[in-house]
C-alpha cells in the first residue's frame, strides 16, 4: 500500500516539474514574440482594429438611449451607458497611441497606456454583456460565455502558432514589404 502513495506522489511530482517547465518555456516564447519588431507591428494593427470596433459596437448600443428619460432605462441600459461612457474616450485616446505607435514602428511600453487598454476594454466588455442582458438576459449571458470561450481559442491558436514558428528550423524567409508610416497600414 506505501508504494503505491509513494510511487502516485512521484507521478504527480514528476507532472507538477513538467507542467512548471511548460509554462516556463511558453513564458519564455512569449517574451521571445514580444521583443521581435514584427510581432509588435501585429499587435499596434490588432489593437487599433479591436480599438474601433468597441468605440462602433459602443455607439451603436447606445444610441436607442440617447432619447429616453434616464429615470425609465433599468438598470442594465444604465450600466451599458455608463461603461461606454467612460470606454469610449479612452479608447479614442488608445486609438491616437496606436497612430503614434504605427508611426514609430514600435509599441510603447508605457504602464499608464497598458493600465488604460484594461481599463477601457474591460469597460467596453461590461458594456456589451449590459446592452445584450438588456435586449434579452440570456443574450447577455452568450455574450458573456462566448467571450471566454473565444479568448480561449485565440489563446490557444497563438500559443500553438508560436510554439510551431519556435520549433521549426530556421530557413530563409521571404522578403517582407517595407511599409510607410502613414496611414498605409491600416
Amino acid at each position: 500500500m506505501m508504494t503505491i502513495v509513494a510511487d502516485n506522489q512521484e507521478q504527480q511530482a514528476a507532472q507538477f516539474r513538467q507542467l512548471e517547465e511548460e509554462t516556463r518555456r511558453q513564458a519564455a516564447l512569449m517574451q521571445q514574440a514580444a521583443l521581435e519588431p514584427e510581432q509588435q507591428r501585429e499587435w499596434i494593427r490588432q489593437n487599433n482594429l479591436s480599438y474601433g470596433g468597441l468605440i462602433a459596437i459602443g455607439l451603436v448600443l447606445v444610441q436607442p438611449f440617447i432619447t429616453v428619460p434616464t429615470p425609465t432605462l433599468n438598470w442594465s441600459a444604465k450600466i451599458c451607458v455608463i461603461a461606454f461612457a467612460a470606454a469610449i474616450p479612452l479608447l479614442a485616446a488608445l486609438i491616437l497611441v496606436t497612430r503614434h505607435e504605427t508611426f514609430r514602428r514600435r509599441a510603447t511600453d508605457s504602464l499608464l497606456v497598458r493600465g488604460t487598454q484594461a481599463i477601457a476594454q474591460l469597460l467596453a466588455f461590461v458594456g456589451v454583456v449590459a446592452g445584450f442582458w438588456h435586449m434579452v438576459w440570456i443574450a447577455g449571458v452568450a455574450v458573456l460565455v462566448c467571450s471566454f470561450v473565444a479568448m480561449m481559442v485565440h489563446s490557444a491558436g497563438y500559443v500553438r502558432l508560436e510554439r510551431s514558428r519556435a520549433a521549426a528550423p530556421t530557413a530563409p524567409t521571404e522578403p517582407t514589404e517595407s511599409h510607410p508610416p502613414d496611414d498605409a497600414e491600416e
